[in-house]
């Protein structure tokens, strides 16, 4: 009985630290805001192809919408990184904020929807 109870005591333990283990790994590491030299940098990575008329930068700098003629292209930080996706500029510009979030729905399954926050939406462009 004496090395069943040391027995599963021992492995209670071993699970205990592979749980705190799991648990710790989660934790996102910290990233500094998005500025405009690292979202046209990511953008660039993203849409080599898509010239980049005019960005602008959530206020908490975790993401950015940028202009490439009728297409917005949309950053939008993910854990400790950013996914990239499309929308057409008229959707984009289109898209009531809810307070100062702004909801942007994709037709994809893995990032379905980006929540960016903007004291102002949509921008006010000169012709």
């Amino acid at each position: 009985m004496g090395q069943f109870i040391a027995q599963f005591a021992g492995s209670l333990a071993g699970v205990m630290v592979l749980v705190a283990l799991a648990a710790w790994a989660r934790i996102p590491k910290p990233t500094s805001p998005l500025g405009e030299g690292r979202a046209r940098e990511l953008l660039a990575e993203e849409f080599p192809d898509q010239p980049i008329e005019a960005i602008y930068l959530a206020d908490d700098g975790r993401g950015a919408i940028a202009r490439s003629g009728s297409i917005a292209l949309v950053l939008a930080q993910a854990g400790d990184g950013y996914f990239a996706r499309t929308l057409g500029w008229t959707t984009a510009t289109g898209t009531p904020r809810t307070g100062k979030r702004l909801r942007l729905v994709f037709d994809d399954v893995a990032a379905p929807q980006a929540q960016l926050l903007f004291s102002f939406w949509p921008p006010v462009e000169t012709v």
